[in-house]
């Protein structure tokens, strides 16, 4: 796969393998930026152990606003092979995190498939956490069926104009209501043990951006079409980052008034299952710092 790429929708064709590189710029071989205990994520994944997340470098998408360009966009990271890899499986489990959450992980999906066989044979049963941006291409995720235990996808935007002009994405409604219906498909509605412990599940986020940029009454109701009980992340933790500023309309910080507005087209699309933010709790917790000390393992 990775000698003709068409992980994602991009389907760019490239020979990795080769050295050549496609629009998400990434090479052959897995870069990741850290692997840590993150206690960030939604409470049914961090619980009181913390989520086993390992951030990789590069991104198939573009957004002007990203929050962890450090490794999107400018490239932080390094090399690991796929033993490497399992290690990384192995350490956070050993340190008791709850899952092993695979941030960005579309343009590396065969090494990190190649790993957990390594690893499952020394003993890794963790579930595992698909956590993408939402750009995802319906036959690679076909193939990760009985892999992945829960999905964690961005719903971007609620049409396509915005997805292109601020994120580079092509089609990009078209391909995320086909990537997450797929992924419904495959493990349906949340699942938590005794401990409310995510064990296998659809989690839908959604970053309420400013002026209505993200189109979230049109996600809102795209979420309801599928079915109304999937949990979703409501995220009002935006704040103008990397190349926001060039942009009138990103360039503040979200307003009290819209994500309230938001919090009610969810209720109003019977929407009740998830989990929404406090805007005046939100704090630095949410700009992750590569590579400060908080991130390494």
């Amino acid at each position: 796969m990775l000698g003709n790429c068409k992980l994602c929708p991009h389907e760019c064709g490239v020979d990795r393998l080769g050295g050549e590189r496609g629009f998400c710029r990434a090479p052959g071989y897995v870069e990741y930026a850290s692997a840590s205990a993150h206690g960030g994520e939604e409470p049914v994944l961090s619980g009181t152990r913390g989520s086993g997340t390992i951030f990789f470098t590069y991104c198939n998408s573009r957004c002007m606003f990203c929050q962890n360009f450090d490794i999107s966009q400018l490239e932080h990271g390094r090399e690991i092979s796929e033993d490497g890899i399992a290690d990384l499986y192995l350490a956070l489990q050993q340190r008791g995190c709850h899952n092993v959450n695979f941030v960005t992980p579309a343009h590396y999906i065969p090494q990190i498939v190649g790993a957990l066989e390594i690893a499952a044979d020394r003993g890794f049963h963790l579930p595992l956490v698909y956590n993408s941006n939402g750009y995802d291409s319906v036959p690679v995720l076909r193939l990760l069926d009985g892999i992945i235990d829960i999905y964690l996808p961005d719903m971007k935007y609620g049409n396509d104009e915005a997805a292109r002009r601020l994120s580079s994405l092509p089609n990009y409604v078209e391909h995320n209501r086909a990537a997450i219906a797929e992924m419904y498909r495959q493990v349906g509605l949340l699942e938590t043990d005794e401990r409310c412990i995510a064990l296998k599940g659809l989690i839908i986020r959604h970053l309420v951006l400013p002026n209505g940029l993200s189109g979230t009454s049109e996600v809102l109701k795209s979420i309801a079409e599928i079915d109304p009980s999937i949990n979703i992340s409501l995220m009002g933790q935006y704040y103008p980052a990397y190349r926001a500023g060039e942009n009138q309309q990103l360039n503040r910080r979200l307003l009290q008034r819209e994500y309230r507005e938001a919090i009610e087209t969810m209720e109003r699309h019977g929407l009740v299952n998830g989990w929404t933010q406090q805007l005046h709790l939100l704090d630095d917790t949410y700009k992750p710092d590569f590579p400060g000390e908080k991130w390494k393992l």
